[in-house]
């Protein structure tokens, strides 16, 4: 829960304590969007208003066609942004700020269906019809670098230098160097209401990874994205840069996001993954992961929403390309750690740069139809994942990924089919931006020989 009632921030805005208020909702990136307002203002509205473009606009923030959502000929109207005030909270890294997420609305009262928090929140109501609530965590890697955001841009990305010169991974040495930066992103963080377990150093150069602390599934969404946020701002005010990019470099590690999920009875506090009469897993557990393992490829696109994201999947990389399960081993898509209360499944296939909502509403809607249908896990998976002949693979391209959920009944059924169009239609206009640029590779390859 959020850090700061309603009640408290009209006291700091009195005592002049707090003057700006960010009221944000994440878009098709996860990225936050939204605006600054004056604290008296904020306190005085019900809701906000943006364009509905925002749910249509690129990287770059140009308007996109092919969208039934937004578009010229509907004349990019307003959408309608309503405080969840449970998420409300201070900033303290920002001077004088607090800061809420808010879910989009049509003017008419009703949900915009394909805004990813609404696509989340209709998952977690559907574990709610059946008393549960899903628990996430998430595991976030980022490379960490030396020279500012601005310098970068100037230099067009070339050039850059990791904080350390060498693999940190469990490094206390190395991970010192940096820990200026780091220290101060776990102490923002745990100030903002976002605890955090640890933080440590990852398999890549200046690569480093902030454990969340795990909450139900909304909450550590609307975590994931202001820890995201934040940890750039952050490091933007210590003059570094960092990237969640899930490929930064061809000879590099890539950044993951492992995501720990489990199922619990909101009555009796129970992890249903577990049955606790046998002390084994439960039937349930193995459903959960038969609809997980059934529909992973069918919903890639959910979990690598990027023309990099598919960069990242390499044999021997730590990034899994194989769709299997198994206890404690890295090679595998989902791996399963612990036992009782804390018996959960890690995916380890989504990238850094995935977006949480879509992600969290991808894993509880397998999970469910995967219950609902009674779909029994394979046998457990052992050996080198990566070596083994034979194992479905995740999706090698972007393209791939938005053709499997095109084409997926059960992702319709799951998610409706203006959520799913408005999805394939983003991955359509990532690949054409992707398609039309001209990149360093080509260069070095063509320039001269060709």
């Amino acid at each position: 829960m959020a850090n700061l009632s309603l009640e408290e921030l009209k006291k700091l805005a009195q005592q002049k304590e707090i003057d700006t208020v960010l009221a944000v909702f994440p878009d098709y990136y996860g990225r936050l969007m939204g605006k600054r307002l004056t604290v008296e203002y904020f306190l005085e509205q019900e809701h906000f208003f943006c364009c509905d473009y925002l749910l249509a606009a690129g990287m770059e923030m140009e308007p996109r066609a092919g969208f039934s959502l937004a578009s010229w000929e509907k004349g990019y109207g307003d959408f309608t942004f309503v405080p969840d005030f449970n998420t409300l909270r201070r900033i303290p890294w920002l001077e004088k700020t607090a800061l809420v997420i808010c879910d989009l609305m049509h003017e008419k009262g009703t949900e915009v269906a394909q805004a990813p928090r609404n696509i989340l929140k209709k998952q977690c109501r559907k574990l709610a019809e059946r008393g549960w609530q899903a628990n996430m965590a998430s595991e976030l890697e980022f490379h960490l670098f030396k020279e500012s955001f601005t310098t970068l841009q100037q230099n067009n990305y070339r050039d850059l230098t990791p904080s350390t010169p060498y693999r940190i991974d469990y490094h206390i040495l190395g991970t010192t160097f940096d820990e200026g930066v780091i220290r101060a992103i776990r102490n923002g963080m745990a100030a903002a209401d976002i605890p955090i377990e640890c933080s440590k150093g990852e398999c890549g150069a200046g690569q480093h990874e902030i454990g969340l602390y795990y909450a139900h599934a909304l909450e550590m969404a609307d975590r994931h994205v202001i820890y995201k946020n934040g940890a750039k701002e952050i490091a933007a005010q210590h003059e570094v840069a960092l990237s969640f990019m899930a490929k930064y470099k061809t000879t590099e590690a890539g950044s993951s996001c492992h995501i720990h999920s489990s199922i619990f009875d909101t009555k009796s506090k129970s992890n249903v993954f577990w049955d606790r009469k046998t002390d084994q897993p439960s039937d349930n557990f193995r459903y959960f992961l038969g609809g997980l393992l059934q529909l992973t490829r069918e919903f890639f696109l959910l979990l690598a929403p990027t023309v990099n994201s598919y960069k990242r999947y390499c044999a021997a990389s730590f990034a899994p390309t194989r769709i299997v399960w198994s206890y404690d081993n890295r090679t595998a898509g989902y791996r399963i750690v612990s036992r009782g209360p804390s018996y959960r499944i890690e995916n380890r296939m989504p990238g850094a740069d995935t977006n949480a909502y879509l992600a969290f509403a991808a894993t509880v809607a397998a999970g469910l139809y995967g219950i609902e249908n009674k779909i029994a896990c394979p046998k457990e998976f052992t050996g080198d994942a990566y070596t083994t002949a034979g194992l479905p693979v995740v999706p090698a391209t972007l393209t791939e990924a938005a053709d499997l959920l095109d084409k997926s009944s059960i992702a319709r059924s799951c998610f409706g089919d203006a959520v799913v169009d408005h999805y394939v239609q983003c991955a359509q206009a990532e690949l054409n931006s992707y398609n039309q640029s001209v990149t360093d590779w080509e260069l070095r390859r063509y320039f001269e020989r060709i």
